[in-house]
């Protein structure tokens, strides 16, 4: 209980501390109070509007259940289905969590500061929920466990704070999509993740956001492997959106960790992205690989990607590659620190534009300007994610393709 007092103290202190990247917003526009709605039992999930089921689908969330091991909803500020169908994965919302198992206290801000910006200490001071999805020791997932985070307010702040927890020898896979409602146009997403991959465990967490024109969103999270685990974190954004600005973080702790961060990102006029990520190499042995990959369609994106060798005998390798269509701007700002010896790490960055030849190209084989368009861009996204299960690479690439019709 006292350590809970002081993490809102120094929440409190930081209400008004601004980010250390990315346009900031004032908080003080949006409601954050309170939205109720009916909990939905699994036989009532296929009984949503058919707009949301479609909104969610494309979000990686399918209300049938069919393929998942388990199902996460919040909608607004409140949890409207949380159920786990495979032994040894537990999925619960985290208020929930706190009221009824003291180990959550163990790890909640373990790793993300409570005062590391004002979105942190407004995620802290009015949490409204998240989930905890726990793989317990030695347990191997077959099915993935989907998530989403909904919104349908207008004008709401959406608090949630997220902890994934895969225990010694685990392997879990989840699928986590956030959307908003057709009819909803503004708002902001604040989402706080906390990941801890335990000795020998494997994690793929894969991340689609399907946002409103005029949504903010605020992710912020941290993440610590031991030794021998995989952490494989995908991050997809090919709708619309006002602006995200996020930099999650690493920490290899353990030697022979390994982490693998994937982002695809196309931005429409008038967005703006600053995103990224850091990792630390903390021991001997230790691998990780940033592949981004963003479109501007008239958006501003800034690509951030920082690897940072503190132990000899790492690998890691840093790919940033732009692609520019119809204007807009992007920056790409890769970085490498190494504090060691007997080290070997790299980076690539690349910003251009669709060439001419390879579209002549394809043209005289039969396709139309826009489909030879649509063929370099879809083949410039496709990334080869290593160590992914096939049915959970068949999702990531349904995804795509339900995207790209829309956004290019």
């Amino acid at each position: 209980m006292q350590r809970l007092e002081e993490l809102e103290e120094k929440a409190r202190a930081a209400k008004e501390k601004k980010a250390l990247f990315g346009d900031d917003l004032n908080l003080a526009e949006y409601d954050r109070s309170f939205v109720p709605h009916r909990y939905l039992a699994e036989a009532e999930m296929c009984a949503l509007p058919e707009d949301e089921q479609e909104r969610m689908l494309m979000s990686g969330l399918d209300v049938t259940g069919r393929g998942r091991g388990g199902t996460y909803i919040q909608k607004d500020t409140t949890v409207i289905h949380c159920h786990s169908m495979q032994d040894g994965v537990e999925v619960m919302p985290v208020k929930k969590a706190l009221s009824t198992h003291d180990w959550i206290k163990d790890y909640l801000w373990k790793l993300v500061p409570v005062d590391q910006d004002k979105y942190t200490a407004s995620a802290a001071l009015e949490l409204h929920d998240g989930y905890v999805i726990r793989a317990l020791p030695g347990t191997k997932s077959i099915y993935p466990i989907q998530a989403c985070l909904y919104m349908e307010k207008e004008n709401l702040q959406q608090n949630v704070h997220n902890l994934i927890i895969v225990e010694e020898g685990a392997e879990l896979h989840i699928i986590s999509g956030c959307a908003t409602s057709p009819k909803m146009k503004r708002g902001v997403h604040v989402g706080v993740s906390e990941f801890f991959v335990k000795k020998n465990a494997r994690l793929s967490f894969t991340m689609i956001h399907n946002w409103a024109d005029e949504m903010d969103v605020r992710p912020r999270s941290v993440a610590t492997v031991e030794e021998g685990g995989v952490f494989i974190n995908n991050y997809i954004c090919m709708k619309p959106v006002r602006s995200i600005q996020t930099f999650p973080v690493t920490y290899l702790a353990g030697e022979g960790a390994t982490a693998m961060f994937y982002s695809i990102i196309v931005g429409t006029p008038g967005s703006k992205f600053d995103v990224g990520g850091r990792m630390y190499l903390q021991k001997p042995g230790c691998r990780a690989e940033i592949i981004q990959r963003a479109i501007s369609n008239g958006a501003s994106v800034m690509n951030r990607g920082h690897l940072v060798g503190e132990a000899p005998d790492i690998k890691a390798h840093l790919e940033c590659k732009g692609l520019l269509l119809n204007g807009g701007v992007i920056d790409s700002v890769p970085q490498l620190s190494a504090f060691v010896e007997n080290v070997e790490m790299s980076h690539e960055a690349a910003v251009g534009k669709v060439a001419q030849d390879e579209i002549h190209y394809l043209m005289s084989r039969g396709l139309s300007e826009q489909e030879s368009i649509s063929t370099i861009v879809r083949g410039f996204l496709n990334i080869d994610i290593m160590g992914l299960p096939p049915m959970l690479k068949a999702e990531i690439d349904k995804a795509l393709d339900a995207s790209d019709k829309d956004a290019l």
